[in-house]
């Protein structure tokens, strides 16, 4: 692994709920693909049945913790068999110093959450100009 590939693997660092889980409520975690881009690192989660008012993003000394609210639809009929669960969605992640968490966008479309969390300038790739 090269040694930016080492850091984009690290830029978000362990779950914080794997450091902390005996301190948290009963929820559902959320499935979560990162991928790394130019500019920024791109994390998307899948929260069915929250919508953009449902969503909490929050960043406090370095966590991140993305909450998602399902909206309470009553489902007609009785149950005969049921594997979902009407829980709530919440997961954090320990934000590497990396990332400009100041500037971090995120948008909810169609259950996929994706939050854009933007490198520092210092780790961005530059060009120098060399002088005359």
């Amino acid at each position: 692994m090269t040694t930016h590939a080492a850091h984009a693997a690290t830029a978000l660092e362990r779950p914080a709920e794997q450091q902390q889980a005996s301190r948290l409520p009963a929820w559902e975690q959320p499935s979560a693909n990162i991928r790394e881009e130019r500019d920024a690192y791109v994390l998307e989660l899948e929260m069915p049945g929250v919508s953009k008012t449902g969503i909490e993003v929050t960043v406090e000394q370095n966590e991140l913790t993305i909450v998602g609210h399902r909206s309470d639809v009553q489902p007609q009929g009785e149950a005969v068999y049921q594997e979902s669960h009407r829980a709530d969605y919440r997961r954090s992640f320990e934000l590497d110093p990396s990332i400009n968490s100041g500037k971090i966008h995120a948008k909810m479309e169609q259950g996929i959450l994706t939050l854009t969390l933007p490198k520092a300038e210092s780790i961005k790739p530059r060009k120098i100009q060399v002088a005359d």
